[in-house]
């Protein structure tokens, strides 16, 4: 059976420039980063203790990256402060978050233009 959700992928054209963003703009850690070919690597990024993470896969070894949009949504404890810290890192939010009653939320952006929520 099943037992997680190993990876999702993001696709990006610029992988260091990705690897900045999610290590020190949203306080993820590198899980992988092995070799891949010329100027390519299977990257892994996730937060500090997660089970699954992200891979930051390089556009150019994808010919129809353009139709594969993620759709991640990311879990937080305290959403005012995580947006603070992201926020102060550099990340752009689609506005300030958002309280409903199931919780509340907030939509932020990499450097590629893909868009991802953060939750409470």
């Amino acid at each position: 059976m099943i037992s997680k959700i190993a990876t999702a992928a993001v696709y990006v054209e610029d992988q260091q420039k990705a690897k900045t963003f999610w290590t020190e703009k949203a306080g993820f850690e590198i899980v992988r980063e092995t070799p891949m070919g010329p100027n390519a690597y299977w990257l892994e990024v996730a937060p500090k203790g997660a089970e699954s993470a992200l891979v930051l896969y390089p556009r150019s070894m994808m010919a129809n990256w353009s139709e594969m949009k993620p759709s991640i949504v990311f879990l937080c404890d305290d959403i005012d402060s995580t947006y603070a810290t992201m926020k102060q890192n550099g990340v752009r939010f689609e506005g300030e978050p958002q309280k409903m009653q199931w919780g509340a939320y907030a939509t932020f952006l990499d450097e590629d233009g893909n868009s991802f929520l953060l939750k409470q």
